[in-house]
């Protein structure tokens, strides 16, 4: 009988603990094997998460979203491509083809189903060749693009992502990358799909493909319902990478992890890390715009407009740790308010330390304050002057009645 309760106590100590456990690791700081990985705010690009995210190194077949974007921008949908010879015929064993054939027809559409869904080296050069006429025109126009968007850490001489050592990125540039790649409605729609069949053309059968990222699969255990825009990438000196886009309500992230050397652990740790993001952190309402941080009182204004309000100039809304406590600014004055103030008028600002970052807004007047007059002084003294002396004179007088 002891035992049993024994049992039952240690089971129920057990079910409290993986429970806690459970409840922890969605919030605690993930742990990553991937060499380089970041996880960014899409809207913001605020860093979240960084792991030699600068570094440089190859990135695989992630660069396909690049092949991908630059398509989507450069081409219509629906025109019909013939397959060069020159873009099948040098491709190296052991890369994703889909075994496109010379002179075969097929549309940009069907191509990009290939590029993003099985991650086909052949239809990243078809497309390439389509566009500039050649792999190294096309690796021109990726490396002004790279340009336009300020991606200084990248340069790229393939479409694919085929190894070569003058092709190289880094986590962090990929997910500005990813970022601007997934404002486009169409290429989050090449980036989710699960598998995609190509019919029967000029010179193949059909054919149908899967996608081998099993976070897009409703029954694999790492799928992740929360994910929009993916693309994995492989090569032997390139390893496992992944780059990914998450959305939950409002809030939206961008993970890239590179040189991962399991290939599982990209989609577990790439989980991990949104789920860090979606718990940890939250747009939160700082301050408000004609929010009053101070009152002064200025001595040579006049009785009624000597209170002055000083507010803030806009608000102050934040990405930042969700247990954010209240916050409160330092207060900086250009000078010592004197009148005459006009309504509006800049007074200094506030600054706010949040997550070891600093914001800082203009203080405004709220009111107008008007300086007192000389001659209201003078006046007021005079009379003051005037009571004195009649006073005076009054009190003498009564003095001499008395005598």
């Amino acid at each position: 009988m002891k035992k049993r309760y024994v049992f039952y106590f240690i089971l129920t100590i057990a079910i409290i603990l993986f429970c806690s456990s459970t409840k922890v690791s969605a919030t605690s700081y993930p742990t990553v094997t991937a060499d380089n990985a970041i996880l960014i705010e899409n809207s913001t690009s605020k860093v979240l998460y960084d792991k030699n995210a600068n570094a440089r190194t190859e990135p695989a077949s992630v660069t396909k979203i690049m092949t991908a974007i630059l398509t989507i921008e450069n081409c219509n949908l629906n025109d019909t491509v013939k397959v060069p010879a020159a873009a099948v015929s040098n491709i190296p064993e052991g890369y994703s083809i889909a075994e496109l054939v010379p002179d075969e027809q097929l549309t940009v559409d069907q191509l990009l189903q290939l590029l993003m869904v099985y991650s086909a080296n052949d239809a990243a050069n078809v497309l390439a060749f389509h566009i500039d006429g050649s792999i190294s025109a096309f690796a021109n126009r990726m490396n002004a693009k790279l340009q336009e968007l300020n991606l200084k850490d990248t340069h790229f001489t393939n479409p694919s992502g085929m190894h070569d050592e003058n092709h190289y990125s880094t986590a962090h540039d990929i997910a500005l990358l990813m970022q601007y790649c997934v404002k486009n409605v169409t290429f989050r729609k090449y980036t989710c799909l699960t598998s995609c069949t190509i019919p029967a053309t000029n010179l193949h059968a059909e054919r149908t493909f899967k996608n081998t990222n099993p976070m897009l699969n409703s029954e694999s255990e790492y799928y992740y319902k929360d994910l929009v825009s993916t693309k994995t990438g492989f090569t032997t000196p390139a390893k496992y990478c992944l780059a990914s886009y998450a959305k939950r309500d409002d809030f939206s992230m961008i993970c890239v992890l590179l040189h991962s050397e399991v290939s599982v652990n990209r989609f577990s740790e790439t989980a991990q890390l949104f789920e860090y993001g979606f718990n940890s952190f939250a747009f939160q309402d700082i301050a408000k715009k004609g929010d009053i941080v101070t009152q002064i009182k200025i001595t040579n204004a006049t009785d009624d407009t000597k209170t002055l309000d000083v507010t803030l100039n806009e608000d102050l809304h934040v990405l930042a740790q969700s247990d954010l406590k209240d916050v409160e600014p330092q207060i900086t004055l250009q000078r010592i308010p004197t009148a005459p103030i006009q309504k509006g008028e800049l007074l200094g600002s506030a600054t706010y330390m949040i997550d070891d970052e600093t914001y800082s807004i203009d203080l405004i007047a709220a009111n107008d304050v008007v300086k007192q007059s000389f001659l209201l002084y003078f006046m007021i003294a005079a009379l003051a002057f005037v009571i004195i002396v009649l006073l005076m004179i009054f009190i003498l007088g009564r003095k001499r009645e008395k005598n």
